[in-house]
């Protein structure tokens, strides 16, 4: 009662300042016990624009609870006991209200609609119970910018739950159940730019989830169910600065995880378990070309692996603080140029060669303030700062930290198999050694392990970073089995080996599982008629997924697929044959094949076709007596039965009626006038039946006729062609003999060696132009007693006088010597005998007179009177030789270049005037020459031949 007086005297106050135009803007009222809102108390509050009704007892909104005409643009409710929320209950304040809260209530449904309020700019619905948002539920809200939705027990948004608010920019889904973001729960947040979603149970980023809210410039994802980062899983936020993904349960970061996030500034990757991403993955943070700031603390990295910060040029922040680090592979760091700030704290440093780079690039760099860093091994070092250890001191004389000898192996495998991977490292550390798994990036929790180890000496685990020592080494074996494999167990393996002082990553074996390709459609035996579409179908199942082939009869050779009337489906198990033709009946063959096997079935299509005849029959004509065949050439599929028939009526086989095997051939020998008639083939198969006809006519013989009067045609060509042949032949013998001859009496003259002649190259009186050449005298001396000469042959005196008879008539011209004089002198001959003539003791002298006269007394010779100066040359001098001989007049001998020898008995007459020169003689008949020989004999053959 105290209260509700005091209201009525609020609410008379408030009439009175009305009355005295006196505006209230805002009126609190929170912290007091008020249970329901009565619209008609609420109705004196026109002029109140913020309406504080928190921390009550309001236990529910109706319609009538806010009348019309009230100015309130802030409502605050929150704290209170409402849990009912009455469609359309605040939709008089639509065209003021702009915030609305109500926090801390126990509302567990929001009504599809209920909210008409197109000012609104925030609305605020933290801590209640609503455990779903339906679709449309923020519908009316066109001009809403902040959501808040904390701390409810929200599991699902379905799709379009915030359908028509495409002006809101912060949404807060934070402490909250839900376990997965995808596209259709955002759809319509186009201008969305911060979303929190920290504390909830998300398990796994859906890389379409964000494809309608690609402004975001910030969004929280710490504190959930995070274990693995795949590839391009954020790529479509390129506007994105702000990535906040702090304690999760994050262990592998994909190459490629950042792809797109371009725009990135800061990222939080804190108390995660990424330990394994920094020391073995290279590339991790690739795309992230605008990072500032990198947090990584917490994340049990025992060491940093040389390109784990691979990409990170613009960094300028790094945090690698809580993290047990144990080594840092050399150059580490030297990419990020831009680097500010560094901190690193660990105090258990394995001091040694691979160390020895970092205090003097943190001092170089001004970064030693971020780093309390201390060394743990060697002993000597144990506890000292790196920026005061020695740097001699850091050398590498054992290996505390294990190093992998026998890495796993690639293997392939068949289905339901068991396969073993074994890895094996070496330390000298005696600290406990742990052994671990890896698929695919993530830790196998329950692998089926082996694992033992035995001592070996150390010089055999030896390697450039660790020198052997006298002291032995641990060898430590770890196998991995899996049982029955199946397709699950495809991947990429890896085994861990731990102790104090680092980890220890294999090489990656890849497992590969295989299935012998199995047929699930086989193609089957098919009939089918020329012209229709054959269809064959084949398909296989297998790992990997088998590839499927055909074969026609063992080849490739498809006359349908040259002819471009095969069609196969891309995406189906059905290749078609078009417009059938007998040439594609054969056996097709299906092969699946992959890496485990092959395998093939067979199918038979079969073509059938009407008989029909390859070449028409023909009408015949046959003379009685004599044979005639009918061919009846018939294709078909299948191959057609034929029948003869003769006038209709069945032929049957006799001694003059042959048939061929298939009866496709006819044959009537010693035709007779009854065989004439309508011959008819009868082509018949399971597809039909044709006919075809030929009509044989059987005419009677001719008498023989009388021999012509006169030699027929024939006749008198094989005479002409025996006379030519006689002829020919006659011509070929006699040229043989003449040749022969000729031939022989050649070789005669050519061993003849009494006869001494001037050399081939004396120059000749006839030239081819008709001119005359010098004259040559020769006198040759012959040594008396016709004894050897030093040639091995004998000279006879007596016969050299008839020789040198002739030497006086050389001054003559060859027009005026005496024809019968005039002996050939063959040129082999001539060549033959300046051989023996040089080889003789004769001397030989060519003077320049027209004759020379010499005596045995030694007499001077006179020359013989000159013939006339125009009818030869002067004779010259070429050469002087003593003559040892008295010469006669009767022993000169001139000898022409021709070869031709001239006789005179001296003196000889005066000489009379030269007559005219005689006709040159006619060409001889035959040829003096071989070759000249061959073409007389193919002139003469074709001369007989008459061509």
């Amino acid at each position: 009662q105290i209260v509700d007086q005091i209201l009525q005297l609020f609410l008379w106050l408030l009439s009175c300042l009305k009355k005295m135009n006196i505006r209230l803007v805002g009126q609190v009222r929170h912290h007091n016990k008020i249970r329901s809102i009565d619209g008609r108390r609420t109705r004196e509050l026109v002029s109140v624009e913020t309406l504080d009704l928190s921390n009550n007892n309001v236990s529910e909104l109706r319609g009538h609870c806010f009348p019309a005409g009230l100015q309130i643009r802030d409502l605050y409710l929150a704290n209170n006991k409402i849990s009912a929320l009455e469609l359309g209950a605040l939709d008089h304040l639509g065209s003021t209200l702009q915030v609305l809260r109500l926090s801390r209530n126990r509302i567990n449904q929001i009504p599809v609609r209920a909210f008409q309020l197109p000012r609104l700019t925030q609305l605020e619905l933290n801590r209640n119970r609503i455990r779903q948002v339906e679709g449309l539920t923020f519908q009316g809200l066109s001009s809403l910018e902040v959501l808040k939705l904390q701390r409810n027990s929200i599991s699902k948004l379905t799709d379009g739950a915030f359908w028509d608010l495409a002006k809101m920019k912060v949404l807060h889904l934070d402490y909250n159940s839900l376990t997965e973001v995808n596209s259709g729960s955002l759809y319509g947040l186009s201008s969305l730019q911060q979303l929190f979603l920290s504390n909830n149970s998300i398990a796994r980023i859906n890389p379409d989830g964000w494809k309608f809210c690609q402004k975001l410039r910030e969004l929280n994802l710490s504190y959930n169910n995070l274990t693995r980062l795949d590839e391009g899983s954020l790529a479509v936020l390129g506007d994105l600065q702000t990535l906040r993904l702090g304690h999760n349960s994050i262990s592998h970061i994909n190459e490629g995880a950042f792809r797109g996030l371009k725009a990135v500034r800061v990222l939080e990757l804190d108390h995660n378990d990424i330990s394994g991403t920094i020391e073995d993955t290279n590339g991790a943070f690739s795309g992230l070309d605008s990072l500032n700031k990198l947090t990584l603390f917490g994340n049990k990295i025992k060491s940093v692996a040389k390109k784990a910060f691979s990409g990170l040029e613009t960094l300028e922040h790094l945090n690698l603080g809580e993290n047990a680090i144990r080594s840092i592979q050399p150059d580490a760091f030297s990419k990020m140029r831009n680097l500010k700030t560094l901190l690193v704290q660990s105090s258990s440093l394995l001091c040694d060669c691979q160390l020895h780079w970092l205090p003097g690039w943190l001092a170089s760099r001004g970064l030693q303030a971020g780093v309390n860093a201390s060394c743990a091994h060697p002993e000597s070092l144990k506890g000292t700062s790196i920026f005061e250890a020695p740097p001699s001191s850091f050398v590498c004389d054992d290996l505390p930290k294990p190093q992998i000898t026998v890495q796993p192996e690639t293997t392939v495998t068949v289905l339901g198999s068991d396969v073993r991977l074994t890895c094996t490292a070496a330390s000298s550390s005696s600290s406990p050694m742990t052994f671990a798994w890896r698929k695919d990036q993530e830790l196998l929790r329950q692998a089926e392990m082996e694992n033992y180890a035995h001592v070996r000496p150390h010089h055999q685990g030896a390697t450039s970073a660790a020198p052997a020592a006298g002291a032995g080494v641990m060898e430590y074996t770890t196998i991995l089995h899996l049982r029955h494999v199946t397709f699950a167990h495809e991947g990429r393996y890896q085994c861990i080996i731990t102790n104090h002082f680092g980890s220890t990553y294999s090489s990656k074996a890849r497992l590969i599982v295989n299935v012998l390709p199995s047929f699930v459609k086989t193609p089957r035996d098919s009939t089918i008629r020329t012209g229709h579409t054959a269809r064959l179908e084949c398909a296989a199942e297998g790992h990997p997924a088998p590839q499927i082939a055909w074969q026609k009869d063992g080849g490739t050779d498809f006359p349908a697929a040259r002819e471009r009337r095969m069609h196969v489906m891309p995406d189906d198990d059905v290749f078609f044959i078009m417009d059938v033709k007998p040439e594609d009946m054969g056996v097709y063959s299906c092969t699946a094949k992959n890496t485990a096997g092959t395998v093939s079935a067979n199918a038979t299509l079969t073509v059938l076709e009407t008989p029909h005849l390859a070449q028409d029959l023909e009408d015949r004509s046959v003379a009685v007596g004599d044979t005639v065949a009918l061919q009846c050439k018939a294709l078909g599929s299948p191959p057609p039965r034929i029948t003869w028939l003769r006038n209709d009526q069945p032929l049957r086989p006799s001694d003059r009626h042959h048939f061929t095997p298939g009866n496709q051939l006819l044959v009537i020998s010693s035709a007779s006038a009854e065989d004439a008639g309508r011959y008819t083939c009868l082509m018949s198969n399971t597809l039909g039946t044709e006919r075809a006809h030929s009509q044989l006519v059987v005419t009677p013989r001719r008498s023989p006729c009388p021999p012509p009067a006169g030699p027929s045609t024939v006749t008198i060509g094989i005479i002409v062609i025996a006379v030519v042949t006689s002829i020919v032949i006659t011509s070929l013998v006699w040229v043989c003999i003449i040749y022969q001859t000729r031939k022989k009496s050649e070789e005669c003259s050519v061993t003849n060696t009494d006869e001494t002649i001037v050399p081939p190259d004396v120059p000749s009186y006839l030239s081819s132009q008709g001119t005359l050449s010098e004259r040559q005298d020769v006198c040759i001396r012959v040594e008396a007693g016709g004894g050897p000469q030093p040639n091995g042959h004998v000279v006879d005196p007596a016969g050299i006088p008839p020789l040198l008879q002739l030497l006086p008539m050389a001054a003559r011209p060859p027009s005026a010597l005496p024809q019968e004089n005039i002996i050939p002198f063959p040129r082999r001959r001539m060549h033959t005998a300046f051989k023996k003539l040089n080889s003789s003791t004769a001397t030989l002298e060519v003077i320049a007179s027209p004759a020379l006269v010499c005596s045995a007394a030694g007499r001077t010779g006179q020359p013989s009177a000159p013939p006339p100066e125009d009818s030869f040359h002067k004779p010259v001098k070429l050469g002087g030789v003593r003559l040892d001989t008295d010469c006669d007049s009767e022993l000169r001998q001139t000898l022409l270049s021709n070869g031709h020898a001239l006789r005179r008995r001296p003196p000889p007459p005066p000489p009379a005037p030269a007559p005219p020169p005689p006709p040159p003689p006619p060409p001889p008949i035959w040829p003096t020459h071989d070759c000249d020989f061959l073409n007389c004999f193919c002139f003469f053959v074709l001369f007989c031949t008459g061509k």
